[in-house]
């Protein structure tokens, strides 16, 4: 079990969710409120692991990747991501399931997502697989499963400051 799979096949369901519900668009409201609820669940709480486990270690180990010229650069910008996908996740709950306005929120989630995923997958995880031993990968992995299995039901997000994480994990 290595971390840097684990988030990657966490990235994989979550796209795999968004394509779901692009097949739903004569879907019940309540079959969209199903879908749309479990991947909720599955951003927050992806999100918050790697807050917890991840990018501390991140931020020890690395030296920066895929452009960034640091660890700090690639954390400050993966917390700002996780506030602005957690700011578009709020605004999907602001409208009717189903409505216009609810596919445009549902939309701007998946655009968010998608680009934190594309520089997560360039930048931290290339970082850490070249800077972490395999046996640390493994610890983190187990871990991170651990949390969002322990957090399967959802867990409420809270924004975080970029600048404040990373000077309480250096």
């Amino acid at each position: 079990m290595d971390i840097t799979d684990v988030i990657l096949n966490d990235h994989h369901e979550q796209r795999r969710m968004f394509a779901v519900l692009d097949e739903m668009h004569d879907a019940s409201a309540s079959d969209l409120d199903a879908v749309w609820s479990r991947l909720r669940i599955l951003l927050e709480v992806h999100a918050r692991a790697e807050e917890l486990l991840f990018y501390p270690e991140l931020l020890s180990l690395g030296e920066g990747a895929g452009g960034k010229d640091s660890p700090e650069d690639e954390t400050s910008d993966a917390i700002h991501d996780h506030n602005e996908i957690r700011y578009a996740i709020t605004t999907v709950g602001a409208h009717e399931t189903g409505s216009a306005e609810w596919w445009r929120a549902v939309a701007q989630v998946n655009e968010v997502n998608g680009d934190h995923m594309a520089e997560e997958e360039r930048e931290g995880l290339s970082d850490f697989r070249l800077h972490a031993s395999l046996d640390l990968r493994h610890a983190i992995g187990l871990a991170f499963c651990a949390f969002e299995a322990g957090h399967a039901g959802g867990i409420t997000g809270h924004d975080l400051d970029p600048e404040s994480y990373i000077r309480r994990h250096q």
